[in-house]
């Protein structure tokens, strides 16, 4: 991944340093297990733990030449270690080392993106609770439908997001898995007791089953995963993005001192963060569909996930920890306008008390429709057909809602003053946001 969208202590994962670092854990602890069983004596044993080391520069030179990555890693180690480099690899083949080092990296990745995303979880919480007791118009369709709190969003935003939680903590336990099983994992010519104490060592479990390879099924689930993580921030970035339109205008992204938002129009403040997320999310989604394709392989193992993988697996990771941060920083600076809310949701002149409207006419018309002279309309459908002219001419001719209704005088038959006001009132819509954000367990 580009350095434009990474950030450091995730890049330090998929560095060649730490791939071959991981390697040599996975080949040390090999070695441990394999003394344990008796089968390395101590004296070898010591020497390749005290003298294990490789030079990234010279495994590129001697790969330049084997052109096979893995041995040019063992070559360069045995020039380190010597003699006791024989018990080094000892009955396995190179996925051993390889997929069982790749579950070490993808753990660290997922930590990493795990810790990010209980950061934006607390940065999301206390937006929620700031914009708790702010009304602002709901939509639906992209149209005003009814009130609701502002700080709902972001109650929604977090729900989410600590469901991301629980989805990442499984898909790290998930891709947490090693095999030494050798070349096409039925222990011919190592220990199945050795996978098990490497793993132990290593802090993984050994894969119940296994091919050449640890199946991709997993790795599958773990880019799936970030795939799903990355829809809910392209959620988020599409909800800011309509917020900010010029006509909207509840919400603008921080614009800091200098910054410019057009090389043309010195007016413009875009939401480019917003925009830019929306964008990475795509990219995480086609590697998922990748991430299943590299399921399907020939046999006990092919090698056309390999390179695939190489690319999908450090950039999903990179993109996503990426995302993640910048997401929480357009969060907990993202200005939000109460005046311009408050504009929005008056814009229909009463509208948005059309359904309370419909429900206390339906609640108090006594009257069947057949006396009225109008056959096979219960109360709700003659409620909703007058509601519904009234709302039209209110639309078309733009006369607050409330006195449309004042003035018909079939309607105020059925309801008095009190009442009317009491119907074109906004309290109801904040009565139960107490309960919502106690059930999501903001407080």
């Amino acid at each position: 991944m580009i350095a434009r969208y990474s950030r450091p202590e995730m890049m330090q994962v998929w560095t060649s340093e730490s791939k071959y670092q991981s390697w040599l854990e996975v080949e040390l602890a090999v070695c441990k297990a394999m003394n344990k069983i008796g089968l390395i004596p101590d004296a070898d044993l010591q020497n390749i733990l005290t003298k294990a080391q490789f030079d990234t520069e010279k495994i590129d030179e001697i790969e330049s030449n084997t052109k096979h990555d893995v041995i040019a890693f063992l070559t360069n180690v045995a020039e380190f270690v010597g003699e006791s480099s024989r018990w080094l690899h000892f009955g396995m083949t190179s996925s051993d080392m390889l997929d069982t080092a790749l579950a070490l990296q993808c753990r660290k990745a997922g930590v990493l993106i795990l810790q990010s995303l209980k950061e934006l979880c607390n940065s999301l919480k206390k937006r929620a609770i700031e914009f708790k007791d702010t009304l602002c118009i709901g939509r639906s369709h992209g149209i005003h439908a009814e009130p609701t709190s502002f700080g709902l969003k972001f109650v929604l935003w977090y729900d989410e997001m600590n469901r991301n939680i629980e989805r990442i903590e499984q898909a790290i336990e998930r891709i947490s898995v090693g095999k030494i099983s050798g070349a096409v994992g039925n222990f011919a010519h190592i220990s199945p007791e050795v996978e098990i104490l490497t793993c132990e060592y290593l802090g993984l479990k050994p894969s119940k089953i296994s091919t050449q390879i640890i199946q991709r099924d997993t790795h599958a689930e773990f880019l799936t995963t970030i795939a799903l993580i990355g829809t809910t921030i392209d959620k988020i970035a599409i909800e800011i993005r309509h917020l900010q339109r010029t006509e909207v205008r509840e919400v603008e992204e921080n614009f800091s001192k200098g910054q410019k938002g057009s090389s043309a129009m010195p007016h413009k403040k875009n939401p480019i963060t917003s925009e830019q997320l929306s964008g990475l999310a795509r990219i995480l989604r086609a590697n998922a569909q990748t991430a299943m394709e590299n399921n399907v392989l020939w046999h006990e193992r092919d090698i056309s996930h390999s390179s695939v993988e190489r690319i999908i697996l450090p950039d999903s990771t990179i993109l996503l920890h990426y995302m993640l941060y910048k997401l929480k920083l357009l969060i907990e600076n993202l200005v939000v306008y109460p005046e311009n809310i408050k504009k929005n949701l008056d814009i229909t002149n009463g509208l948005v008390f059309s359904q309370v409207l419909l429900l206390k006419i339906t609640e108090c018309c006594p009257i069947s429709s057949e006396k009225k002279g109008e056959k096979n309309l219960n109360p709700r459908e003659y409620a909703y057909t007058k509601i519904q002219n009234h709302a039209l001419e209110c639309w078309k001719h733009k006369i607050p809602f409330k006195s449309l209704i004042e003035n018909d005088e079939e309607l105020m038959n059925l309801i008095c003053k009190d009442e009317l006001d009491a119907i074109f009132s906004y309290d109801r819509y904040l009565q139960n946001v107490d309960f919502i954000y106690k059930r999501v367990g903001i407080f």
